[in-house]
């Protein structure tokens, strides 16, 4: 069974809501630090960010220096596209 490469426009899409949910909860917190409800909303979305960016450095190399790997002798993200040019789905 193979895995089926997930559209790169559409993931860097989901990356941005999740990560603009975190940013925005954020600045909630910063006036409610106490609120359960805001805190669990910041721990589910951190979790969708951290994967979506995962899966993303997977397929098409890391948007964060949290998802690169030095696996070899050079970075090969300089490979790909990138996130700004053409080349998604």
């Amino acid at each position: 069974m193979s895995e089926q490469k997930p559209c790169r426009s559409e993931l860097l899409e989901w990356i941005n809501i999740v990560s603009f949910a975190v940013d925005d909860v954020k600045l909630f917190l910063d006036t409610h630090p106490c609120s359960a409800e805001a805190l669990e909303y910041f721990e589910e979305f951190k979790k969708q960010r951290i994967q979506a960016l995962k899966e993303y450095a997977k397929y098409y190399g890391p948007l964060t220096v949290d998802t690169a790997s030095p696996c070899s002798d050079h970075w090969t993200w300089i490979h790909e596209p990138w996130p700004w040019q053409k080349g998604g789905c």
